[in-house]
């Protein structure tokens, strides 16, 4: 394709407009455009078309990646596009996959005819990059509804900003449930209703309870990652973001993820804000509770409110109005779940389950012996404890 007719159908990109603003798109058309100027102007383009490539990488799939993020007519109308939309997306594939065709001889070459400047002769050069997956709006559909597409595509956890927005977390926890022993029922309840939730059945809320160390927080991270190859997306959101849960539904309603809200180390005042937005959300709202949308929540609280001396102080009425209050989030969760202290056992099978997945060669009485041990001086028996005395035996055999 001459240069020239691909840069002007790179100006006609419709269905993947949204990708001229993105900078190595942008770079490739400022230096097709800049053949239509001076020397002087096409070297100036030309090397920041090499920077940006040199910063991104692979180029192939940074391009991939800007479709994949994007939102455009193919993907509001996915489940039945247009023929004259598919046309529309053929074209600019097309135009994509020639500009990754380009190699740096090719536009040094053009430059020379158009500027007999034999300095250009020496500018910076590259190769030509692979080819997208795809070369047909079809294609390109077949792929938005196997991959997703969109801002959450972009990774498989979020955390919420104090602007209401959330942010890709680039190396989220990659812990999943065989890294955490025991609490078999626990985390076969969760399961069950993140698949009903994902088959897009009824689904609870979840409030996971019980002391610290327990795990409660790792099952709701290793839940997520189990089914992030079926689209499930986890938001970490603070307690003092739960104000921001609108902007959160505007963010997520045409996204074709489902979502976790995950909800860490839950408690409020008898006074906080936050108390009404959750319990709002919870209910509802004016506006609907979103289908794809769910909250696992944990604490230290089965009620989550911290009640003082006074609310149990005064009339009968006041006391039994506090109460209902201190209650009425919590019994809003369709599903409690309970993490206890384990008790000898199983604390002693927690840590031989981690010994044996670390490879951790201790005779099995001094195993117990000496986790017992850590167990007493630490903060007692938990899933933590376990896990911090594993970690020490490791760094011990390491520098033996």
């Amino acid at each position: 394709m001459e240069l020239s007719a691909l840069s002007l159908r790179l100006r006609a990109l419709s269905v993947l407009r949204g990708l001229l603003s993105h900078p190595l798109v942008r770079a490739y058309g400022d230096t097709l455009t800049a053949l239509d100027s001076t020397a002087a102007d096409f070297a100036d383009r030309y090397g920041a078309l090499c920077a940006t490539r040199f910063s991104c990488g692979d180029i192939a799939q940074a391009v991939l990646d800007a479709v994949h993020f994007d939102t455009n007519t193919l993907t509001d109308t996915i489940n039945a596009p247009k023929a004259a939309v598919l046309n529309a997306a053929t074209h600019d594939l097309d135009v994509l996959n020639a500009l990754l065709a380009l190699d740096g001889e090719a536009f040094k070459s053009a430059a020379a005819d158009k500027f007999y400047e034999p300095a250009l002769e020496d500018l910076p050069d590259f190769e030509a990059a692979d080819s997208l997956p795809f070369s047909t709006g079809a294609a390109l559909a077949d792929y938005y509804r196997e991959e997703g597409y969109g801002f959450f595509a972009q990774s498989s956890a979020f955390a919420m900003q104090d602007d209401g927005s959330a942010t890709p977390i680039v190396h989220p926890d990659a812990i999943r449930l065989h890294d955490l022993p025991g609490y078999e029922m626990q985390k076969q309840k969760i399961l069950k209703n993140t698949l009903a939730f994902l088959d897009g059945r009824d689904a609870n809320n979840i409030l996971l309870y019980g002391d610290k160390g327990t795990g409660k927080s790792s099952t709701v991270k290793a839940v997520a990652n189990e089914y992030a190859d079926r689209g499930l997306k986890i938001i970490e959101m603070s307690p003092r973001h739960i104000t921001n849960f609108p902007k959160l539904f505007e963010q997520t309603l045409r996204s074709p993820f489902r979502f976790i809200v995950f909800l860490d180390d839950l408690t409020f005042s008898s006074e906080d804000d936050n108390f009404a937005a959750l319990k709002a959300f919870i209910e509802g709202g004016l506006a609907g509770k979103p289908s794809n949308l769910v909250i696992y929540a944990t604490s230290n609280r089965r009620h989550l409110i911290r009640e003082s001396m006074a609310d149990r102080q005064g009339d009968e009425v006041r006391v039994r109005d506090t109460l209902e209050t201190v209650t009425s989030l919590s019994d809003r969760f369709g599903l409690e779940i309970t993490f206890s202290v384990p008790d000898k056992d199983e604390y002693l099978y927690i840590v031989e389950q981690l010994a044996k997945e670390n490879d951790l060669n201790l005779d099995i009485d001094e195993l117990h012996l000496l986790a017992e041990r850590f167990a007493l001086r630490r903060n007692g028996r938990s899933p933590r404890t376990a896990r911090q005395f594993i970690s020490q035996q490791l760094a011990e055999q390491y520098g033996k």
